[in-house]
């Protein structure tokens, strides 16, 4: 067996907290928790979405999305509507206090992207960038 030190979803840990490092203090400024970010970020993007679709988009699980919804909903952040074209389906959105804030919060955040690849190098967050993509398609 491969030393502790070695181990593949150790090193990932470790590497996420140090990326994450540079990014929550300016999400704590909002204050918004990293799982909220995720949300947004994914409702920006992609603009309105069904819970499913959210929760495997930002990687999280439905049960904890729920609450994490919930709380963005009580801070004014997204709105929920039934489907027009099926009433069974919510619809997750961005409001307008939302957008203005990701607005507001992006040029900050994209500084936190380039002095980590002030550290990293541009050509290492590519690689980087094109191995997690290959890693993230392969099945057990």
């Amino acid at each position: 067996m491969r030393k502790y030190e070695d181990s593949v979803p150790l090193k990932l840990l470790k590497a996420r907290e140090v990326t994450m490092s540079f990014f929550r203090p300016v999400l704590q400024e909002i204050p918004l928790t990293e799982q909220q970010w995720r949300v947004i970020r994914a409702l920006d993007e992609h603009g309105e979405l069904e819970s499913k679709q959210l929760a495997d988009l930002c990687c999280i699980l439905s049960p904890s999305l729920t609450g994490i919804i919930s709380r963005l909903e009580q801070q004014d952040y997204i709105q929920r509507r039934r489907s027009p074209e099926d009433q069974r389906r919510v619809l997750i959105s961005l409001t307008d206090k939302a957008k203005q804030m990701f607005d507001s919060i992006s040029p900050s955040l994209e500084a936190c992207y380039k002095q980590i690849t002030e550290q990293f190098s541009k050509e290492n967050m590519e690689q980087l960038d094109k191995l997690l993509n290959q890693l993230c398609q392969i099945k057990p």
